[in-house]
């Protein structure tokens, strides 16, 4: 592998730089061409949004009334909950992730634990630096709320990345101008 096969490139990502005082973007209410998006089959259009909205931190970006409600966060953090005559009786294996900010996992497990008490697991802290919610929504689909711990050189997560060959910004030579 090649000293440039990854490089720095968070500049076109909505998802702050990990740390203690990260903070969240706002909302993006922006109309883009989504490059990947979700679609949730639900039985109960009016359930899921309240759960995505107060317990996940999703908005309303708009509606078709009865059939598709288009959810978001962050830009790129897009959810189509689509009318449907009915879910999955048992989540499935894969999963649906999406980021946050460490300071949001607590309020994200409150909020979540008030609508569905049994429907969160975690938190929890992954080999990959990052701390880990499940949830499983009134879908039954399988949620992941990421957050991205602060980079400490001396942890373990630090060496499985730099064992794959992901290094911190700013230590990797190159930058996306050579890349893009």
């Amino acid at each position: 592998m090649s000293d440039d096969t990854y490089y720095n490139a968070f500049e076109i990502s909505p998802v702050p730089s990990p740390g203690p005082d990260a903070v969240p973007p706002e909302p993006f209410r922006g109309i883009y061409g989504m490059p990947a998006f979700v679609n949730i089959p639900t039985t109960d259009l009016a359930a899921s949004v309240e759960f995505w909205t107060r317990g996940l931190g999703f908005f309303e970006l708009f509606s078709i009334p009865g059939t598709l409600v288009h959810l978001r966060r962050w830009a790129f953090q897009d959810v189509l909950l689509v009318a449907a005559e009915s879910v999955p009786e048992q989540p499935p294996a894969m999963s649906f992730s999406f980021s946050g900010v460490l300071s949001q996992v607590d309020s994200l497990v409150e909020a979540c634990r008030a609508l569905r008490p049994d429907a969160v697991e975690g938190p929890r802290d992954t080999p990959w630096n990052t701390r880990d919610v499940e949830v499983i929504t009134p879908e039954n689909a399988r949620i992941v709320f990421t957050a991205a711990k602060p980079f400490d050189p001396d942890t373990q997560e630090a060496r499985n990345l730099e064992a794959i060959g992901i290094t911190p910004p700013g230590e990797t030579p190159g930058d996306n101008e050579r890349h893009g």
